[in-house]
């Protein structure tokens, strides 16, 4: 177990490269975890464009649109909770291995659909599937670095996926536009279920130990989900990041990607807010790529939520009717603090929680903060039509700044440590 105080080092060290500087890449085992899942990242950031493309294609309705990409998302956040026990319970490579391939056969069965323009109705079988093992697959990725990497290794493992998913979500919706321009949404998705197979091929060349096995009469699925939550519950170092970012989601993320493109299109134009979210990428890829090489301070947290405030900036300026110069610079800002908590955010969680607990702890994690997320999505066009889009962009820009601005003056931050050594 993880010492119930912050500034103490967890048990149990990973199995991979990191302890003597030589860093994660030079074990294969990372190699071919970082190789299926920059390839798996690659086909998930075309999936959203060719997804909603490819379905107004056929059914020239947003409901549509709407209904298969809502089912996929409440089956993934109803299944998290129950993929964090299993990734804790049984060998993660093969978790993932077998989430990836399952993930690559349902949006085989979505690209076959469109491809051939069935009726949409039976891409929502196909969205649940996809859906579930999304959320299988996220614990698993919460914990599995762990097993992969220890000590430095662990910062420049998390940094390097963050270069591998930042470079995805920069290239990956423009690849996906040119491909369902010329051949079709459906294309489009085929190509995200091979790179999900692909993927499998990958993380089954893992070389991982198998957990302990379990004797006759031990935890159940139930105990070990009780565990999970009875430890994530008595961490207020943890708890209270995930109430932070549970307010961030609804305030920010929400009322961005709802009232953004609404108010953009009426100052900044379609071309000013894609140099926006382009600059919000080249910002979390220059971020991740600098967080490979420079190692955080020794306690990390309080700078890591105080910069967090940055994020929220772009939505307050926004609201304030910026033009798309200033935007942009605030974006790019707003995208390299975020990859700089997300860096330290994963690495003092694999510092201080027993790798035991990773997945289960990390799945309350992405679950409690994700599931405000679509409450501020629903509610912002409500709010908007009753206060204004510029009176709800600033207060929530503001609210979402407040919330990270409070947790990081939070004691238990100054006792969190993480040491660039032994894990």
């Amino acid at each position: 177990m993880a010492s119930a105080q912050p500034g103490l080092t967890a048990d149990g060290a990973g199995a991979g490269a990191g302890d003597d500087g030589s860093g994660p890449l030079r074990s294969s085992s990372f190699r071919w975890y970082f190789a299926g899942r920059s390839i798996s990242l690659a086909g998930s950031a075309m999936s959203p464009v060719a997804l909603a493309f490819g379905v107004l294609a056929l059914t020239g309705s947003a409901v549509w649109v709407s209904a298969v990409t809502s089912t996929a998302m409440v089956a993934t956040v109803a299944t998290m909770l129950f993929g964090g026990g299993i990734a804790d319970r049984y060998r993660r490579s093969t978790v993932l291995c077998l989430a990836s391939l399952g993930a690559g056969l349902t949006q085989s069965g979505v690209a076959i659909l469109l491809i051939t323009h069935q009726h949409p109705a039976l891409l929502l079988p196909f969205a649940v599937g996809n859906g579930m093992f999304q959320g299988i697959t996220t614990p698993v990725l919460r914990g599995i670095v762990s097993n992969l990497a220890t000590g430095r290794g662990l910062q420049q493992a998390s940094s390097l996926l963050a270069t591998a998913g930042n470079l995805a979500r920069i290239l990956g919706p423009t690849s996906a536009g040119l491909l369902t321009a010329s051949a079709g949404g459906g294309w489009a998705i085929a190509a995200d279920a091979a790179s999900f197979l692909l993927a499998a091929a990958c993380f089954a060349r893992i070389a991982m130990p198998d957990p302990p096995k379990r004797v006759g009469g031990g935890p159940t699925m139930l105990s070990d989900l009780r565990e999970g939550w009875t430890y994530f519950a008595s961490q207020p170092w943890i708890w209270s990041v995930t109430l932070a970012f549970a307010i961030f989601n609804a305030t920010n993320r929400g009322i961005w990607l709802v009232l953004g493109p609404v108010i953009a299109f009426d100052t900044i134009g379609v071309t000013g807010w894609g140099l926006v979210l382009s600059a919000q990428g080249i910002g979390a890829l220059l971020a991740s790529v600098v967080l490979v090489k420079v190692p955080l301070l020794q306690r990390p947290m309080r700078p890591a939520l105080a910069a967090m405030a940055l994020a929220a900036l772009p939505l307050i300026l926004l609201g304030a009717g910026a033009d798309a110069i200033w935007l942009a610079g605030a974006a790019f800002l707003a995208g390299a603090a975020t990859e700089l908590f997300t860096v330290t955010w994963e690495t003092v969680n694999y510092t201080h929680i027993s790798e035991r607990l990773l997945s289960r702890v990390g799945a309350h994690d992405e679950f409690w903060s994700f599931v405000s997320f679509p409450l501020g999505q629903m509610s912002a066009p409500a709010l908007a039509a009753a206060f204004g889009t510029a009176t709800v962009a600033l207060s929530g820009g503001t609210v979402a700044a407040l919330a990270m601005l409070c947790v990081s003056l939070l004691p238990v931050f100054r006792r969190i440590e993480i040491h660039h050594g032994n894990r």
